[in-house]
């Protein structure tokens, strides 16, 4: 690529830029969490002074383990459904199905609004079965575009945070009911961390508000109808945690005595339809 890729982004949307890079910044590492070498070259492929958004290395973990998490669960979801559907929601500048490289039947798609969209077709190449929408999660037009005749993977990380709760709610009843079958893997912030978001730096340099905060998988199934729990864990108990750094095992240890600060960054993943 001879010319770089220009960013002009605001909001919610901004906060991507501060994942991509911590995300490349692991990629350094000796022992990486995740290792993500698509998104050093998207960094390297990006005009933008990235030193500006004034994050290190050490924070790097907040963001890896939760992917490393989810690249895990999505390539178990694969494993048994390899002509699956894949939406990606929100997805940023993620490179999972570069990470992933998923097989020639599975068809997968990044949506996202159209300026992250129109960043994405600037740093990452075409690929086989591999699709952009340009929408906003919260516009229903792009279920439509999606067949649903397929099991379906609907990924949702770091998106659940900047929706209201009824939007959420009724994002997540629309795709259980557009699509038979399949999981949803999302995030959530704890109600404790919306509440304490202005000690956030990523949201106040982004001016991004969050807004939807749960408590446990309980706020989901009783609210979603057709949705059961597969699993769920925390940033403190997913498997990748335990290469962090020294900081973070010391909050882990806070974690372990103070439950709401345990229970702060949370990882779901539920199956609807139709049981294997």
């Amino acid at each position: 690529m001879t010319d770089k890729a220009t960013v002009d982004l605001s909001g919610a949307a901004q906060t991507m830029l501060t994942t991509l890079y911590l995300k490349a910044l692991d990629a350094e590492f000796e022992s990486p969490v995740l290792g993500d070498r698509f998104a050093s070259d998207a960094v390297s492929n990006i005009e933008y002074d990235w030193a500006s958004l004034g994050v290190s290395e050490r924070w790097a973990p907040l963001v890896t383990v939760r992917t490393a998490l989810f690249d895990r669960w999505a390539r178990d979801f694969l494993e048994q459904h390899p002509d699956a559907t894949v939406v990606h929601l929100g997805c940023g500048l993620d490179s999972r199905v570069f990470r992933l490289a998923p097989g020639p039947e599975v068809r997968w798609f990044d949506v996202d609004f159209p300026g992250v969209i129109d960043l994405r077709r600037q740093v990452y190449p075409a690929r086989d079965g591999y699709r952009l929408l340009a929408s906003s999660a919260t516009d229903p037009s792009w279920l439509q575009q999606i067949p649903n005749d397929r099991p379906t993977l609907l990924l949702a990380e770091g998106i659940s945070m900047y929706l209201t709760e009824s939007e959420g709610l009724d994002l997540l009843r629309a795709v259980v009911d557009h699509f038979s079958s399949g999981e949803i893997q999302i995030d959530f912030y704890s109600r404790l961390a919306i509440r304490t978001q202005r000690m956030h730096k990523l949201n106040r340099t982004t001016g991004s508000t969050l807004y939807w905060g749960v408590e446990s998988p309980a706020d989901v199934l009783e609210r979603v109808a057709g949705v059961r729990l597969l699993d769920q864990r925390t940033f403190f108990d997913a498997e990748t945690f335990d290469r962090n750094s020294r900081l973070f095992s010391t909050v882990a240890g806070v974690g372990r005595l103070v439950p709401a600060v345990h229970r702060a960054l949370q990882y779901h993943r539920y199956g609807f339809g139709p049981s294997d």
